[in-house]
């Protein structure tokens, strides 16, 4: 081992006891650490969880392409168009299915009388296109029945129901709940209810030849631009979109344009404003605290560079252990969120990059406290 790999272990073993000497002044410091972590990663997670249910209908569909009515503000807001567009969508090249969808608000009568707001989502069940996913109990199938619904199991309270076999009523009609579904939320207070495309033309009170939407399913390798601009062409008085058009269309109404979401990122960017300032001033008193030790090193004839990596490895192993029990709690608080009406997501990608800021924060702190070690009199040592 060369004498610069000796120096530089020197250097991180006198980093390491500077932070483990005083068990009390490393406690402070990580609590501060930990607290701005969890902070930052409770509000974006927040953040992301708006996002996620805002257009999870869209983005667990599984169709292509979308045909809906002129300039719909998102899917949940569409407008009745003639079924028979269907036919001309069929007519074109690359269009492997179509298939009627529906989706919207109706009254859902409480058994004690009173009303809520549900959005009802009619699907063809022999499509295999926009029906419930992630179903926890039921069959599919159950649906082509008459009057026969799913829900998600988060909402049976909100729709006083206890489970699979209660009867309802939706619109002044009867509706029997014959599955139900984990996790698909919504963004507004009104819980998704599925049902085939028949049984929500009632529920809907749509006409025998509207839809609301019409959603497409392209053959295996057609270009599904190119099929979009083809279908555009083809039926007047409708707009295409693809998946994940529709999906930032809704995304970006439900949580910027109704003012919750931007809220939301207010709150996330304030906290990593907080966290930075946090996280700064613990890094700062932490080197301040041990200026005497520093005093000594130049003392002894020690450079500034070798302050530099003293101070940097301390903000390091900081940011490494804050991040450790930062991230731990978390993830016991997305946790405890799940299954919730607004869960707090902490996906990996996020954490990872949580990680990278923690990192980040914890050395530029440090360089605030560098200016301050380095310019230290090495006298102040042998003063009383």
């Amino acid at each position: 081992m060369n004498v610069v790999h000796l120096l530089n272990l020197f250097m991180f073993r006198i980093a390491w006891r500077n932070l483990f000497h005083d068990k009390v002044r490393l406690i402070v410091t990580l609590t501060g650490i930990v607290f701005a972590l969890v902070l930052i990663a409770v509000q974006f997670g927040l953040f992301l969880g708006f996002l996620e249910t805002s257009s999870n209908i869209v983005a667990r569909n599984e169709a292509d392409l979308f045909i809906a009515a002129p300039e719909i503000p998102h899917v949940n807001g569409g407008a009745p168009i003639p079924e028979s567009r269907r036919f001309r969508a069929l007519a074109v090249p690359g269009v492997a299915e179509v298939a009627k969808y529906s989706l919207l608000f109706v009254v859902w009568k409480l058994p004690t009388g009173a009303q809520e707001s549900v959005q009802v989502v009619g699907f063809e069940p022999g499509s295999g296109l926009g029906g419930p996913y992630d179903i926890v109990a039921g069959d599919v199938n159950e649906l082509r029945n008459d009057d026969t619904v799913f829900v998600d199991e988060i909402y049976l309270p909100k729709l006083g129901i206890q489970g699979i076999g209660d009867s309802v009523e939706i619109f002044g009609r009867r509706a029997r709940v014959v599955g139900l579904t984990r996790g698909i939320l919504s963004f507004t207070t009104a819980p998704y209810v599925f049902t085939s495309f028949k049984n929500a033309q009632n529920y809907q009170r749509l006409g025998n030849d509207e839809t609301m939407f019409l959603l497409v399913k392209t053959k295996p390798g057609a270009n599904v631009a190119r099929v979009q601009a083809d279908l555009k062409r083809s039926i007047s008085g409708v707009d295409v979109y693809t998946r994940e058009e529709l999906r930032q269309k809704t995304m970006n109404y439900w949580v910027f344009s109704t003012g919750a979401g931007t809220t939301t990122l207010m709150g996330a960017v304030l906290g990593l404003i907080v966290g930075i300032v946090v996280v700064a001033q613990t890094i700062y008193s932490a080197t301040i605290d041990h200026i005497r030790e520093f005093g000594t090193l130049k003392a002894i004839g020690a450079r500034n560079s070798h302050i530099y990596r003293v101070i940097l490895s301390q903000s390091a192993l900081s940011a490494v252990f804050g991040y450790a029990f930062g991230i731990s709690a978390a993830k016991l608080v997305s946790l405890a969120t799940e299954g919730s009406n607004v869960p707090i997501l902490l996906p990996l990608e996020t954490a990872i990059g949580i990680f990278a800021m923690t990192i980040l924060m914890c050395l530029t702190a440090s360089a605030i406290s560098i200016r301050k070690a380095t310019s230290i009199d090495p006298a102040m040592v042998f003063r009383g």
